[in-house]
């Protein structure tokens, strides 16, 4: 073999570019630039991942690469300069000039060959690990996705029509990947023959078979809860891990040699740390690569957030074969994620990002809940939605997580803020730590001012008077009831000793809330008090007051909804003709849906009729509540005149999502405070 070389002096050190024809690198001929090191310098070479010995001149030449990179690449590709799919070999440290060279001979390469992905295992069947395991199986129909999960009866509901967790589109994507789908031909509106789809046989399966699933994976996601601490070291800040440790030794004593660890569970830096060590200590003799891989999920609308994500972070060591690793489960997400979506950084950054990123989106909030505040004082028609509005029209904060209410909820922000707080502590970083806590003080500030708000314009006093609070779920979209804003404040109504608190949330079952509700302590008297509705008629009749605590587009009205002038973006139409050549990913298919549904006005949720029929409903129980008594809540809107005559006097609305029109409400008797107005 004779490669070609390039020489060039650059800061001690030869670039030499390569020709070389077997890299081990499926026949490819990449161009490789590399840094000569000088063989006396071996004691360097422990730090390189990647080494290559190269003669020249009849001397020995040993070179070290630390990562496999194609930003340089890419850039050529777009200059023309080079040929697509030629990967690039960077190098670290640079050592003595080497003399130039007519004759270069690569004598030792160790090949970069990334993992292929057959099989994947989900370690938790929550709000992270079904939606996340349900995509992926979605877009990667040669993949097998497993779901495992002790709890029988979580598992039960993912193999039914009613699943454990609310989210819009959420149902079709598991029936898809879950039952696999149908033969069909589609008649494509302005092409004279029709289109046949192919069925897709199922590869998303729902288990309790824990060990069977871990044993045959070459990905393994951790996806299982890490709650703040109520106990011990840390008590109130700190997150509790222990259930990642307890899945992490599961998953060490099953996982086959070479599988790779990934880290979806929100959790305190370090921790992937603490699993490698785990994995050492059960595995000693094998190597397992520990990735960090945090999900950026707004729940509501986690599945749009999984389909077209802002960014996919993926965390590794940075050796070799950390980003081996890092590089095989990109390729999973680039089924459908566009490359350039796909950020691919070391452990501990990874971790950090994902505490950050809810840490300032909470400060977001409660910087506007501040102004809310201030808004309300200042009187004179200052209206916090306005200053909201001012503020998203400049293009350097931008319209997101700018709107007041009541508070955040849920059982991240104030999770991450904590962790985050509790990390600038041990750092004795105090001034940092303080700066973090101060987000969850304006939060509890916010909500104490609402529970005082309502006892204050009912006189002061609750007795003998029914509350309805419409709205349990931390926000709307969602059935997830963890750290609900809703709990805090029915805990402070309580204590007034209301007649009855009234709670009728469209998206929660009666028994999600009541368990939310046992957590916060209240008497047996308080707890007697308050009742779990149906429908929205039953939590306001005879009621003085209404707290408006969940954003549910159904407490807009069906007449008074307010106007909003929003920006819809159009998504854009293909060509009819894009659909007819090659085999269509499951993301051209949504496209097809959707040109079909537009062009012959069909509302179904299966325009294409693809999904196989639902089997008949089970009589399971979904965390001890009747699966048929999931379809008994309302998900009427609320008819504010029917609501003014059966409410008594004084007819409160107390806004806590400005969702309501207040002068449309005002015109019917009802008095509105919203926030900050």
């Amino acid at each position: 073999m004779e490669p070609r070389v390039k020489k060039s002096l650059d800061l001690d050190c030869i670039a030499i570019s390569l020709q070389i024809h077997e890299f081990g690198l499926s026949g490819r001929k990449p161009q490789v630039p590399i840094f000569a090191l000088s063989a006396r310098k071996k004691e360097f070479l422990a730090k390189f991942d990647l080494l290559v010995t190269v003669i020249i001149n009849d001397r020995p030449i040993t070179v070290g690469l630390t990562a496999f990179s194609l930003a340089q690449e890419k850039a050529k590709r777009k200059r023309g300069s080079t040929r697509s799919g030629s990967p690039e070999l960077k190098v670290r440290f640079q050592t003595e000039k080497v003399d130039s060279a007519p004759r270069v001979d690569v004598t030792e390469v160790l090949p970069t060959v990334t993992k292929s992905v057959k099989s994947i295992c989900f370690v938790g069947a929550g709000f992270v690990g079904g939606p996340t395991a349900a995509v992926i199986a979605y877009h990667n129909p040669d993949i097998t996705v497993n779901v495992v999960d002790l709890n029988e009866a979580r598992i039960a509901a993912w193999n039914s029509s009613q699943l454990p967790i609310h989210e819009d589109g959420l149902l079709k994507v598991v029936r898809t990947a879950r039952d696999g789908t149908l033969d069909t031909m589609v008649k494509i509106p302005g092409l004279p023959r029709s289109l046949k789809l192919d069925a897709r046989s199922p590869n998303l399966v729902f288990s309790t078979k824990v060990n069977e699933a871990i044993e045959v994976a070459d990905v393994i996601f951790i996806c299982v809860n890490t709650p703040t601490k109520t106990y011990g070291l840390g008590a109130g800040s700190m997150a509790d891990i222990s259930m990642v440790e307890g899945a992490s030794r599961t998953v060490a004593q099953h996982a086959k040699k070479g599988a790779i660890i990934v880290e979806k569970s929100t959790v305190p830096c370090g921790t992937a740390r603490v699993i490698q060590d785990i994995f050492k200590y059960y595995r000693p003799n094998d190597d397992f690569e520990i990735l960090s891989n945090p999900e950026f999920l707004a729940e509501g609308t986690a599945v749009e957030n999984l389909m077209r994500p802002d960014r996919i972070l993926i965390g590794s060591a940075r050796t070799l074969a950390g980003m081996k690793a890092a590089e095989s489960l990109k390729n999973v997400y680039a089924a459908w994620v566009p490359q350039e979506r796909i950020i691919t950084v070391n452990t501990f950054s990874s971790e950090l990002s994902k505490l950050v990123a809810n840490t300032m989106l909470a400060q977001r909030i409660s910087s506007m809940n501040a102004v809310s505040a201030m808004c309300e004082e200042i009187g004179l028609g200052s209206d916090v939605d306005d200053v909201s509005l001012a503020l998203g029209q400049d293009s350097r904060i931008g319209p997101k997580f700018l709107q007041a209410g009541v508070g955040f909820g849920g059982s991240c922000f104030e999770k991450d803020i904590l962790n985050l707080s509790y990390l600038a502590r041990e750092l004795h970083l105090d001034v940092v730590a303080d700066y973090w806590l101060g987000i969850l003080k304006i939060n509890e500030y916010q909500r104490e001012r609402y529970a005082h708000r309502v006892v204050k314009e009912l006189n002061g006093s609750l007795r003998g008077k029914k509350i309805s609070v419409l709205g349990f779920a931390f926000k709307d979209g969602t059935n997830d009831t963890r750290n609900s804003i809703a709990v805090h404040i029915i805990k402070s109504l309580a204590e007034e000793m209301p007649l009855e608190i009234a709670i009728f949330d469209p998206g929660c079952a009666a028994n999600e809330i009541l368990e939310e509700i046992e957590k916060i302590g209240l008497t047996k008297a308080q707890l007697e008090r308050v009742k779990i509705c149906s429908n929205w008629r039953d939590s306001v009749k005879q009621a003085s007051a209404v707290c408006i605590l969940t954003q549910w587009k159904q407490f807009r009205g069906a007449q008074l909804g307010r106007s909003t002038k929003a920006t819809v973006k159009t998504p854009s139409q293909p060509a009819a003709k894009t659909f007819v050549n090659g085999k269509l990913t499951e993301m051209a298919i949504l496209e097809l849906e959707a040109m079909v549904s537009r062009e012959l006005n069909i509302t179904d949720e299966d325009p294409l009729r693809r999904l196989k029929p639902e089997a008949a409903a089970q009589g399971f129980e979904i965390f001890g509540l009747a699966a048929s008594m999931m379809e008994e809540i309302s998900q009427e809107p609320v008819n504010w005149f029917e609501a003014a005559s059966l409410m008594q006097e004084p007819r409160w609305v107390f806004d806590g999502r400005n969702v309501v029109d207040p002068i449309g409400l005002q015109s019917l008797g009802f008095k509105v405070r919203g926030i900050g107005k």
